[in-house]
């Protein structure tokens, strides 16, 4: 996200999916924010979701997202 307060942590979001040829990347909709490049492997399949972080770091805003998935294998092997 490049602008602060397009969102807020408790915000309900829906999400456009986009395809590369390797990848997935997703947008807040309406167009708020994007998702870095996400294998095939780990596609989301909700579209909603709820914002529960928003960090600032050099490179812009950062939104972090819950959606209700099933644990992936990558969450699984990271856990602390």
């Amino acid at each position: 996200m490049e602008r602060q307060g397009l969102l807020q942590v408790g915000d309900t979001i829906t999400v456009t999916e986009g395809l590369l040829p390797s990848n997935y990347y997703y947008t807040i909709n309406p167009a708020l924010a994007m998702s870095g490049n996400v294998p095939f492997r780990y596609r989301l399949q909700s579209r909603e979701g709820v914002v529960v972080d928003i960090q600032e770091n050099p490179r812009g805003f950062y939104v972090y997202v819950d959606f209700d998935e099933p644990e992936t294998e990558f969450e699984r092997m990271n856990k602390k």
